[in-house]
């Protein structure tokens, strides 16, 4: 009964945000869709006269994520007009090739209410995406449409793009957040992890490389998309081509090798990111390469020498940058991510550092990978 009370008062609320919108026709359905975490997502459809009907997506913006939508949005809109620009350019559909906003009535690109703000897209149909890889050309499709994605937005002013989560690739300091809440221990937790808390402290000049080289100007700043999982990639329904780029709240200034060892580090895992058991977890060769292959195909030749040096390393660092991340926030009482039992966090915490000490055993291997693919 408390599920079904919630899904009308959330129907209710979306019917109301969606009356503000540019959509056109009867609004004939609601329900929710996919499975992300941070914002309420629905798909909307509309009958329209004669030509039957269409869907949109509506989705309410997470404001204790990102407590900034308007900004949010000034990126989402930047980045996707720029994008068909240049799909179109090239000869693609910008209608599938990208994500497009539809305005509010009163030309905004968000709608305010009292349940908070809410944007809407089109929907792209004959889509659909994978949590997990099934096979490896699954990685080389995801890698080239992230490469592509680098390629296309290789002319962007970045700095112009807000942060929309301050330092959120900042390895640098996560390692000070982590440090203080090792200091502080909230709820008596830091006697559990000493292992663990060993691992992140040995690598203490892992969690400066990136950021110290782009103190001192020796990376180009790029506009990267900062969560590159498998599953925010449109795959097309009948090729299984990699489409499309979606879920650009993270867009903003940064580095290649924060999106390339981001999807590493999600698609090219043995195991899933809580697995228990660590003799299951390890970094898959084949997966790599083919993530790689596809990631600089995409790229098209955009990236400088040093930065496809760097890709292997980009791997390590954010895959031990999640791991210390998940830990704080175990030291923290899981005040961030969503855990469905007391050790989840630190379960994801040593999946993920057992991923960083076998990509410390193949890195010469990582490596020649990259050098043989350029």
């Amino acid at each position: 009964m408390a599920m079904e009370n919630r899904m009308r008062q959330f129907t209710e609320e979306v019917r109301q945000a969606a009356c503000q919108f540019s959509f056109e026709g009867i609004l004939e359905k609601v329900e929710p869709y996919g499975n992300g975490h941070i914002n309420d997502t629905f798909l909307l459809t509309y009958a329209v006269g004669k030509m039957g009907c269409i869907r949109v997506i509506l989705q309410r913006m997470n404001q204790k994520v990102f407590p900034e939508p308007e900004a949010l949005m000034e990126n989402v809109v930047a980045v996707t007009s720029f994008l068909r620009n240049r799909i179109v350019r090239n000869g693609g559909d910008p209608y599938r090739e990208t994500l497009n906003v539809i305005p509010a009535k009163d030309g905004k690109s968000y709608v305010r209410t009292e349940g908070g703000f809410w944007r809407s897209f089109m929907f792209v149909a004959d889509t659909c995406c994978y949590d997990q890889a099934e096979k490896a050309e699954d990685l080389y499709e995801a890698g080239m449409a992230f490469g592509n994605f680098q390629r296309l937005l290789a002319d962007f002013p970045a700095r112009k793009l807000h942060e929309t989560i301050r330092d959120f690739h900042n390895t640098k300091k996560r390692l000070a957040d982590f440090q203080k809440a090792l200091r502080e221990d909230a709820v008596g937790r830091a006697g559990r992890v000493q292992e663990e808390t060993a691992f992140v402290l040995e690598r203490k000049k892992d969690a400066c490389f990136f950021q110290e080289m782009l103190e001192r100007g020796e990376l180009p700043v790029r506009v990267t998309h900062n969560d590159t999982k498998l599953n925010n990639v449109l795959l097309d329904a009948r090729t299984r081509r990699g489409l499309c780029v979606i879920d650009l709240d993270t867009t903003m200034p940064g580095l290649a090798m924060y999106d390339f060892g981001d999807a590493v580090r999600s698609g090219a895992s043995t195991a899933a990111e809580d697995e228990k058991d660590l003799s299951r977890v390890s970094l898959d060769l084949n997966f790599f390469e083919k993530y790689a292959e596809g990631f600089l195909k995409g790229c098209g030749g955009s990236l400088t020498q040093r930065e496809i040096s760097l890709l292997p390393m980009g791997a390590k660092v954010m895959t031990y940058e999640c791991g210390m991340r998940f830990l704080t926030d175990y030291l923290k009482n899981d005040v961030y991510f969503k855990t469905r039992y007391p050790e989840h966090n630190l379960d994801r915490a040593r999946t993920q550092f057992r991923l960083v000490a076998d990509m410390e055993q193949k890195r010469q291997k990582m490596e020649a990978v990259i050098a043989g693919l350029q």
